[in-house]
């Protein structure tokens, strides 16, 4: 019987798994290499951790793995039911407060390595609570990489910007549709049309990137915007997002609607809310989200080998 360590905590009502310890030798390299390893040779402990029986296909997972980068205290390689994600801005916040549950971090700066660069988040005083669980996520550099790109879908014509948070997405305004958990199915089937016809007219992010994330967007009277993101599993992000508020507010900045320092209050479908900013260093574009996580369960993942389904369906 195998047995798998975790922490559970959702951001904004999206999960994270956390896996502190993996049963196996990553290499020395950097975190990307490790992501191109555990690609390679383990990716049956992705399905293992995450699909069903013992998952479902809203869960987002993070591996803790060590940094190569020396000025980093941790190393962090998500993934979800379908691959591996190359940050994740609600996963940096669940770890940072699953982290402080576990007593292994303080309030203050944490340098994070993940696969597309060095995060700084900033897990915030909390004198009321168990343990801290706000926390800011300094991203890495976000930008529109295109801009007011026509796609067709049903006969109907909408507009998006390709842009980047850490993920690539797809975001629009011009959808016609109302975001709200009422119209949950239409929304998540609207998108995956759009996501395949985006792709069958070869609309990629930056060196061919394929663009796997669509986000929707309404007005709301509780925040600046309200959205609907669908990942590339075709679950919708509970939360509004972290990577892809990061690539709303570089596109935000590039339309001169969104100063440095201002806060850009963000919605998800569910109605939680992340709070955005950023600012300006060496030319780029640099966000920061900031939001709640809180841990929720904790337990041990037990693989018999006997299992026909162990492994995940």
């Amino acid at each position: 019987m195998k047995r798998i360590p975790f922490l559970d905590s959702h951001t904004g009502g999206e999960p994270t798994r956390l896996i502190t310890s993996l049963p196996f030798d990553l290499g020395t390299g950097s975190v990307a290499d490790k992501l191109s390893t555990l690609k390679k040779n383990h990716d049956d402990l992705r399905r293992t951790v995450l699909l069903e029986p013992r998952g479902s296909d809203v869960l987002v997972g993070a591996y803790l793995v060590p940094p190569a980068d020396p000025t980093c205290q941790f190393g962090v390689i998500y993934f979800n039911n379908v691959g591996y994600l190359g940050m994740c801005g609600h996963g940096t916040i669940g770890l940072i407060a699953s982290l402080a549950y576990l007593g292994k971090v303080q309030p203050g700066v944490i340098r994070v390595e993940t696969p597309v660069g060095v995060v700084e988040a900033t897990l915030h005083k909390n004198e009321a609570g168990e343990y801290p669980n706000k926390v800011s996520v300094q991203n890495i550099p976000a930008y529109r990489h295109l801009t007011h790109v026509p796609v067709t879908v049903d006969g109907k014509t909408i507009h998006g910007d390709v842009a980047w948070g850490g993920n690539w997405f797809f975001l629009c305004h011009d959808h016609g549709l109302e975001v709200n958990m009422q119209n949950l199915e239409a929304l998540t089937e609207f998108s995956w049309r759009v996501r395949e016809q985006f792709t069958a007219n070869g609309i990629t992010g930056a060196n061919g990137a394929e663009v796997d994330h669509v986000e929707l967007f309404a007005s709301t009277p509780e925040a600046d915007s309200k959205s609907f993101v669908l990942c590339p599993g075709k679950a919708y992000d509970r939360s509004p997002c972290g990577t892809g508020t990061s690539a709303k507010l570089a596109c935000l900045y590039e339309d001169g609607k969104l100063q440095e320092g201002q806060i850009w209050k963000q919605q998800s479908v569910v109605g939680s809310i992340f709070e955005g900013s950023i600012q300006i260093q060496d030319n780029r574009i640099i966000p920061t989200i900031t939001g709640e996580a809180w841990v929720m369960s904790e337990g041990t993942i037990l693989v018999d080998e006997r299992d026909p389904f162990g492994s995940g369906i």
